[in-house]
């Protein structure tokens, strides 16, 4: 039960994101995966920033869309609607450029700030309820 509450107080600090902390953690993990994949291709730093930024982001998008379910069910939606995101960024720059390092870095930029944007502009509606 303990463990419970500590990842719901976890995921309600995530989602109030009062100071933009979270969001701009999600950009400096974007910012650590571009450099690993320049330079350093580490799977380990890789493996860290790549589930720092599915956590805070799934969280964000879960928040938003899927307010009324349980808090596990809620962050694995939030995920697979992420995944979804992630995919039609990708295919949309894919089409219109070839997808390298940047244009990837590119895609988890729009998708981050698209998801910290929908969090800021849903939290007054999601209060009413």
């Amino acid at each position: 039960m303990k463990g419970k509450r500590r990842l719901s107080e976890l995921e309600n600090l995530i989602a109030s994101d009062e100071k933009l902390f979270f969001t701009l953690l999600s950009c400096s993990t974007i910012l650590i995966i571009f450099v690993n994949l320049s330079v350093t291709r580490s799977s380990v730093v890789g493996g860290i920033t790549s589930v720092i930024y599915l956590l805070i982001n799934g969280t964000f998008l879960g928040h938003v869309f899927f307010e009324k379910e349980n808090p596990f069910i809620r962050f694995m939606l939030g995920n697979l609607l992420l995944i979804l995101l992630l995919g039609l960024t990708s295919w949309a720059i894919m089409i219109i450029y070839n997808l390298d390092t940047i244009r990837s870095t590119i895609v988890f930029c729009i998708v981050a700030v698209l998801s910290s944007l929908l969090n800021k502009w849903m939290k007054p509606k999601n209060a009413n309820l």
